[in-house]
């Protein structure tokens, strides 16, 4: 630890706390968290913080002097103050694109390493092209995507990898299942990314500009077509959402992943009826999200910041089976959890911002993925917390 990080009073602040998805991952770090780390909850009613630290306190007494610290996403010099005084950032504040982007500026300014829950593809791009430069200056570590989206796939991705011999192209594939209620902060994503096709692909293409070029090595995650994947025995949909960005990033970033590398991203259905209603759906959606008043009619629907309660988070569940081949070999592994739209979630953030602080990790700075930031120590956290990582077979 430098001694500009021991002059900070925090290890990691956990910024958003009293959303429903932070709660739990404040519940996370009070039962969690070794005695030593310095971490406080902070948001913008100081109110509500303090009765959230009386909740956590009668089941953990340990928190019942867990620190406050107010800040608001719409004043960014309250941000900036709340930055400058932890060495670890962990946001659940979002849509991200609507709420984060003052708070990201501030910890790239302040060589603060910062993880969000976001699975919005413009606000990632918008990050990188505005604040990736200063981040690398500073020392920050912007990590984007450090829950559901997309921990176990860019883990995962790269655990498959990593069972496949070296220096040859590979080609993984992602089969995503998931028995679970999605979060209202993931819906609000959702219709507010529909909605936002043009703003999304300019943001794409304003990244692709600034991006170094790779050389001598390709990484990409190309759009594909609905299937039935033998392999794993269901119907394949390819899912709209940023983990495949994330995985091809992390290979962009990473030579083990060697000089040709492609990855496709599904969700795995068991019959075609039911397959043929989630296109529909899809579909319906993202016509539906073009027209603001029903747009805004739906975003009623699922607001964020509500959830399920305990019983029904404890019957979710999902598993992201991975199939890899390369130089003549084929490797199925899997990645399996709990719920992923809530306790999952906060686990993985909640170890991940651990992690950060804690953990001899590699010496990157700038906008990095989890596994770029993480990889083997945020694995071996998440195993031991209960996430399985297994290789099923080898052919």
């Amino acid at each position: 630890m430098s001694s500009q990080d021991q002059d900070r009073p925090y290890d990691i602040v956990l910024f958003g706390a009293t959303s429903f998805v932070g709660a739990l991952t404040a519940a996370y770090l009070c039962e969690h968290a070794p005695d030593t780390l310095r971490w406080a909850i902070a948001g913008r009613d100081a109110d509500k913080l303090r009765r959230l630290r009386e909740r956590l306190a009668e089941d953990r007494p340990g928190c019942a002097e867990l620190p406050v610290v107010q800040a608001d996403a719409a004043d960014p010099a309250s941000l900036r103050e709340l930055a400058a005084g932890t060495r670890v950032m962990a946001s659940t504040v979002g849509p991200y694109l609507t709420h984060g982007r003052d708070l990201v500026a501030a910890c790239a300014e302040a060589g603060t390493d910062y993880a969000d829950l976001t699975g919005e593809p413009e606000f990632v791009d918008l990050m990188y092209v505005r604040h990736d430069a200063r981040a690398r200056e500073t020392g920050a570590r912007l990590v984007h995507a450090c829950g559901f989206d997309s921990v176990p796939h860019d883990l995962g991705a790269y655990f498959t990898v990593r069972q496949l011999p070296q220096d040859v192209p590979l080609r993984v594939d992602g089969f995503v299942s998931v028995k679970a209620r999605f979060s209202g902060g993931t819906f609000a994503s959702a219709l507010q990314q529909f909605a936002r096709g043009p703003q999304m692909f300019a943001a794409a293409r304003e990244r692709s500009r600034c991006e170094p070029r790779l050389v001598d090595r390709k990484a990409y995650a190309p759009p594909s077509a609905p299937r039935y994947a033998g392999e794993v025995g269901a119907w394949a949909l390819p899912l709209p959402t940023i983990d495949p960005q994330i995985v091809q990033r992390s290979a962009r970033a990473l030579p083990r992943y060697g000089p040709d590398f492609r990855y496709r991203h599904y969700a795995a259905v068991q019959t075609l009826p039911v397959a043929l209603g989630g296109v529909a759906g899809v579909t319906a959606l993202f016509a539906a999200a073009q027209i603001p008043p029903v747009r805004r009619r739906l975003s009623g629907l699922l607001k964020p910041g509500a959830g399920p309660d305990a019983a029904r988070r404890a019957a979710s569940r999902f598993s992201v089976r991975f199939v890899g081949e390369g130089g003549g070999r084929r490797v199925y592994t899997e990645v399996w959890g709990g719920d992923p739209g809530y306790d999952e979630t906060a686990k993985i953030l909640a170890e991940a911002a651990m992690s950060l602080a804690l953990d001899d990790l590699p010496a990157v700075a700038g906008q990095v993925t989890p596994v770029v930031a993480m990889g083997d120590a945020l694995t071996a956290r998440l195993v031991d917390a209960g996430m399985g990582f297994r290789v099923a077979a080898v052919r």
